[in-house]
């Protein structure tokens, strides 16, 4: 019967182009022993092909509305790359980050998983708790317990895989933590942070959120290496460190911190092409909003996918193909709560009411609506950060995050010269 197993491993393996092929695939009594089964030989040999170790350290990323889960993984030159993508079976609730308990939503926001975390008796296959509600949420009084990534493909505030894509994703984890790594950090996004996206979902309540956890993004985007995370004020903070060496408290406000200067110049051009690549997309989603479906609306479209399944497996659809762009003055006397919430923040802006920019160590609230801003915002910057050296080199990023800061001047003249922030990357 070993045989048999093995063949059924590598089918699943290459079925991943949906929820109903890959469970299809493969039959969860086919593992013997589901906790130490090994990763597919075609996967290891993409590793070796990519210069990573079996048991090198990993970063798992959550794309929500795209529908994705994406496995990183360490080269031998300490970045990180890709090495496999998963289309994500079920996620419960909308866009935007989970408050409290019951409101079925899945957390946003970062999260350190260490070995404790994996759960291998799972009522669902196997399973990773997320770690939600980390520092952030609990000094934001946000709340909810055992949210997680798991199988079975059934979602109440978790991101639910297929059977044989979780036990990849356990195994990743598992061989991770071998090597000695010893906190996997999960990222966890409402989207792929970029200025097309930032500007379709300008309008939403949860914009400053978002733009707050996009300054890790970007750190990752551009050093390909997890940031080093951290709170302070009630937000999140990447990649600083405290002048005098402090520790951080989440609740309380922010000391003068510091920033590598070599990383601090790398997210500055990567921020100036951000810019020019937002304005751009104001022009183009101008007069529009995005209304955000919900669950059942996502469900509608895969609910034929349900067939010769059990209750329980319920794949919720994508985001993207249930949303829509609506023209402004189309939805205005609609009912649609999101729909309505947008238009009274636009009221808000072209009354003229914007918020004052919030300060460095400025008390933050993540989930507070903020006018939508006409131009991509500059990252802010420690009082105290020092000047770019030449020659000097960074270990960490980031600037300090500011949703209301006022926008980055969009620069007229495009240069033909491979930006700082991509030669950064291919180091």
């Amino acid at each position: 019967m070993r045989w048999k197993s093995t063949a059924l491993a590598l089918t699943f393996a290459a079925a991943l182009a949906g929820c109903n092929d890959t469970l299809d695939s493969f039959d969860p009594a086919s593992v013997s022993n589901k906790v130490e089964h090994p990763l597919p030989s075609k996967i290891l040999a993409e590793m070796k092909a990519k210069g990573m170790d079996r048991n090198s350290p990993i970063a798992i990323r959550i794309l929500k509305e795209e529908g994705v889960l994406e496995i990183w993984k360490a080269k031998t030159n300490g970045r990180f790359d890709k090495i496999k993508e998963y289309e994500i079976c079920a996620w419960s609730g909308r866009l935007g980050p989970k408050v409290k308990e019951g409101d079925r939503q899945a957390p946003e926001g970062f999260y350190p998983l260490s070995p404790h975390h994996l759960n291998p008796n799972s009522k669902y296959y196997l399973a990773i708790n997320t770690g939600y509600p980390n520092r952030f949420d609990q000094a934001n009084g946000r709340n909810g317990t055992n949210l997680m990534i798991h199988g079975a493909c059934s979602s109440s505030g978790c991101y639910s895989m297929t059977d044989a894509q979780i036990l990849e994703i356990y195994a990743f984890a598992r061989d991770a933590f071998k090597g000695g790594q010893q906190t996997i950090q999960l990222q966890a996004f409402p989207f792929r942070m970029t200025a097309e996206n930032m500007a379709r979902h300008r309008h939403s309540s949860h914009y400053p959120f978002w733009e707050m956890l996009k300054v890790g993004y970007d750190n990752f985007e551009v050093t390909k290496r997890p940031p080093e995370v951290a709170f302070c004020d009630r937000k999140y903070v990447f990649n600083q460190k405290p002048a005098d060496g402090s520790p951080l408290n989440a609740a309380a406000a922010c000391p003068p911190m510091s920033t590598p200067p070599a990383l601090q110049a790398a997210l500055a051009s990567y921020n100036s092409a951000y810019s020019k690549d937002y304005a751009k997309a104001l022009k183009k989603f101008d007069g529009k909003i995005w209304y955000d479906p919900t669950e059942a609306e996502r469900k509608a479209l895969v609910a034929n996918q349900r067939k010769s399944h059990d209750l329980a497996y319920a794949p919720t659809g994508s985001a993207l193909k249930a949303g829509k762009l609506l023209k402004i003055e189309d939805v205005a006397n609609q009912s649609r709560p999101d729909a309505t919430a947008a238009i009274e923040r636009l009221a808000v802006q072209q009354s003229g009411a914007q918020a004052a920019p919030a300060t460095a160590g400025a008390q933050t609230t993540a989930a507070a609506p903020a006018a939508p801003p006409t131009a991509a915002p500059a990252p802010t910057v420690a009082a105290n950060a020092p000047a770019v050296s030449a020659g000097q080199a960074a270990a960490v990023p980031v600037p300090q995050p500011n949703p209301l800061a006022a926008p980055a001047p969009v620069q007229a003249a495009e240069t033909k010269k491979k930006p700082f922030w991509k030669i950064w990357q291919s180091q």
